[in-house]
């Protein structure tokens, strides 16, 4: 494996909860352009109605003219927040503005707060949300290569008028965010790529043999899934400063704290070198995307933070490096 196949994001702080009182977001079009200056391969916005954000796909289309060579992505989109030939259009815009530097994560909204109530504000059933979501990129990648019709369980559509054509032919590459063991499923059989927060690497490395298991029984390749993990980081003095900031950062954003937040999602903090050795766990488990979500609360300290993980890239890509060494070994 080439060095180069290691590649390290941001998720961008597009939310509220992580501006200062002082901050301007228009910042954030800077903020990315100095992000792939700094040698992050890719730019994420996550997608919400659940606090004050700039819309993903805002952001995204933003960034498209003003950056040169990152993967502009999405953690996760929500297709259901949107009329789903409308959204088609929009993505395959933003892929065409960005030069076909698009990649979409999606999900279907988890349940409780962070997702139910926002299929009622969509007018939308939560009922078999997950078949809607693989129907919903069914027509997609339809209408990307030319359809004016699509018949699924669930959308139907006849007589579509010409779309929006992305510049790759089937479209961006698609991935799934989630780690039950249908979405793992669903990942090896459906989509591009996948991207999961667990806790624990272990968890990681399981999962991501399910997912290959499943895709080599549909008879594709396991090396054309991309296996991505999103984490989110802090460096600080060390663990226990982090893991203060990171309280903080969890009761901000979530309404919880830090003991909750990190039982369901990736936490890493600690020092330069306890980073790099708790994602090398990551990456040793077969991670080779990784985007990070950066724990701080104003753009100030995000930037310090940005500035903090760019220098750790180099040592990021060694682990990877190494990792596939051993297992061609």
């Amino acid at each position: 494996m080439n060095i180069a196949d290691m590649n390290i994001g941001v998720l961008l702080p597009t939310g509220s909860a992580q501006w200062g009182p002082a901050d301007d977001p228009r910042e954030l079009v800077a903020f990315g352009r100095y992000a792939e200056r700094s040698g992050f391969s890719s730019l994420f916005a996550n997608d919400s109605l659940i606090s004050p954000r700039i819309e993903a796909l805002t952001m995204l289309a933003a960034l498209a003219p003003v950056t040169e060579t990152v993967t502009l992505g999405t953690a996760a989109l929500m297709p259901f927040l949107r009329r789903p030939i409308q959204a088609a259009q929009a993505l395959a815009s933003i892929d065409l503005l960005s030069g076909g530097r698009l990649t979409l994560t999606v999900g279907a909204g988890f349940p409780g707060r962070f997702g139910r109530p926002l299929y009622t504000l969509s007018e939308l059933p939560w009922e078999r949300r997950f078949a809607r979501l693989d129907e919903t990129v069914a027509l997609w990648r339809s209408l990307w290569d030319g359809a004016d019709a699509f018949h699924g369980e669930i959308l139907r559509f006849d007589d579509i008028p010409p779309t929006t054509r992305p510049p790759r032919a089937g479209g961006p590459p698609i991935w799934l965010g989630g780690a039950a063991p249908a979405a793992l499923a669903r990942t090896g059989r459906l989509y591009d790529g996948w991207l999961p927060y667990p806790p624990d690497p272990a968890d990681y490395a399981s999962g991501l043999s399910k997912v290959h298991k499943a895709a080599t029984e549909a008879g594709r390749e396991t090396e054309d899934i991309t296996p991505a993990l999103f984490v989110s980081v802090r460096i600080d003095n060390d663990i226990e400063s982090g893991r203060r900031a990171l309280d903080d950062y969890a009761r901000a954003t979530y309404g919880m704290p830090l003991d909750e937040l990190e039982k369901i999602q990736a936490v890493v903090t600690g020092s330069a070198d306890q980073v790099i050795e708790h994602l090398g766990r990551y990456v040793a488990a077969g991670a080779r995307h990784i985007v990070v979500r950066l724990g701080a609360l104003d753009l100030h300290s995000q930037r310090d933070q940005l500035e903090r993980i760019a220098d750790l890239i180099p040592a990021v890509q060694a682990a990877a490096a190494h990792a596939s060494t051993s297992e061609s070994s």
